[in-house]
């Protein structure tokens, strides 16, 4: 194929950040793909990214960072390419007409399954916005039809690609810090605490419709961080909460504008074995009344011979240094421009590539369906630790061993 044509399924506040990451590729050169389709159930959310000027106004602002990529509004198709995507608001005609070979999946995680389905049926490769799917079976049978299919299946866990991670996971896979011994990450309290409606999106407070709270939305992140770094985690122990059990959007008066029962985790506290022997505690919330309250830097990474706090490495017997420099200076230019080809640092235009250069070669990419299971499958170990009372394997998870959380989603969606 001479161009890879993408299609968008799911038009939401995501949208953005993924087109921006397609416009630096087209930037510094690549030329190999073209946005074909646009689907949202709104044709609006849909037209509004095609031309700038054009069609419906962007959304208004999600996140009050703007440094959040749910920030990202200012940016069309046709700031890259000069066709014009066709419109659609259902999937199967898409699919039907052939008018794609490959699908970002930015829709609520509930879609994630049976639209990554139907597309692997119809021969076309799936890239899937993190959380992956809402259980473990579900992940299985994706990556087990992608294979039967020969198609190429990633999940999109842009935090991978970021220096940041990168710097950190030659700190530790070098040997720099010695032997891992104790790991700690997160904190209580952010943008959306105490009872905000994350990300103005109701259904990630819903059981079928997210899979999970915080430990799935943010745990995909958070363990295919951890995972990278850190090496492969074996066992959970948890408990996970709805500490607010009712959660709002508010206008700019205060006034609720929308409420949704929360069925699912604002707040978790975990315990982690790693296969390494290291042992890690970290917690997570969306609740919490005050200030916030987390660990110096978002973490740390203890070590026979230092530690690592946040970006600062502080080796025994010596001054403390930036990693990104210490990563900079030995990792070798050979190796950064394999991380950041082309001098390219947005996470999302790398992840991007590296979906769209695994089509083209024929191959998975680096974060595959697999990765995209084994990043769930800890944040799934946290509730079915707290739903049983018990540690859990992370294998008993991804093996669907241990379903008694995610029992009712697999039986809701018929996932066998």
């Amino acid at each position: 194929m001479s161009k890879i044509r993408l299609g968008f399924v799911g038009c939401g506040g995501i949208t953005g950040a993924h087109l921006r990451g397609l416009k630096i590729l087209r930037q510094q050169g690549y030329d190999n793909f073209e946005v074909s389709a646009l689907c949202s159930r709104s044709h609006d959310n849909a037209a509004r990214y095609v031309e700038r000027g054009k069609g419906p106004p962007p959304l208004p602002p999600i996140s009050p960072s703007p440094h959040d990529p749910l920030s990202i509004r200012d940016i069309y198709v046709r700031d890259f390419q000069d066709t014009d995507p066709k419109i659609y608001t259902d999937h199967q005609p898409m699919l039907e007409e052939g008018a794609v070979d490959a699908l970002v999946l930015l829709s609520a995680v509930s879609a994630h399954y049976p639209v990554a389905m139907a597309a692997l049926e119809r021969g076309v490769h799936v890239f899937i916005e993190k959380p992956f799917t809402t259980t473990a079976r579900a992940a299985r049978r994706l990556i087990e039809k992608a294979e039967a299919k020969k198609l190429t299946l990633g999940v999109a866990e842009n935090l991978r690609y970021y220096e940041s991670t990168r710097s950190t996971g030659w700190a530790v896979q070098s040997g720099l810090l010695g032997k891992v011994q104790m790991v700690l990450s997160g904190g209580v309290g952010n943008i959306w605490s105490p009872d905000v409606i994350v990300a103005k999106t109701a259904w990630r407070h819903r059981k079928l419709e997210a899979g999970g709270g915080g430990s799935m939305d943010i745990g995909a992140h958070i363990f295919d961080r951890l995972r990278y770094q850190c090496g492969e985690i074996e066992t959970v122990s948890a408990l996970a909460r709805a500490i607010e059990p009712v959660r709002y959007t508010r206008d700019e008066a205060g006034k609720v504008i929308e409420e949704v029962q929360c069925e699912v985790d604002d707040t978790f506290f975990a315990l982690l074995e790693f296969a390494s022997g290291a042992i890690g505690n970290l917690l997570f919330s969306w609740a919490g009344h005050g200030e916030h309250t987390g660990f110096e830097g978002g973490g740390a990474i203890y070590g026979s011979k230092g530690s690592l706090k946040g970006e600062r490495v502080q080796l025994d017997g010596k001054e403390p240094v930036e990693v990104g420099a210490l990563f900079r200076q030995q990792v070798g230019a050979a190796q950064l421009e394999k991380f950041f080809p082309r001098g390219i640092q947005d996470g999302f235009a790398l992840e991007l590539l590296e979906f769209i250069s695994a089509i083209a070669q024929g191959r998975q990419p680096e974060t595959s369906g697999i990765e995209g299971l084994k990043d769930i499958a800890p944040g799934l170990a946290i509730l079915e630790s707290s739903a049983l009372g018990r540690p859990v394997k992370v294998a008993e998870v991804e093996e669907c061993r241990v379903e008694t959380w995610q029992h009712e989603i697999n039986q809701h969606f018929g996932i066998q």
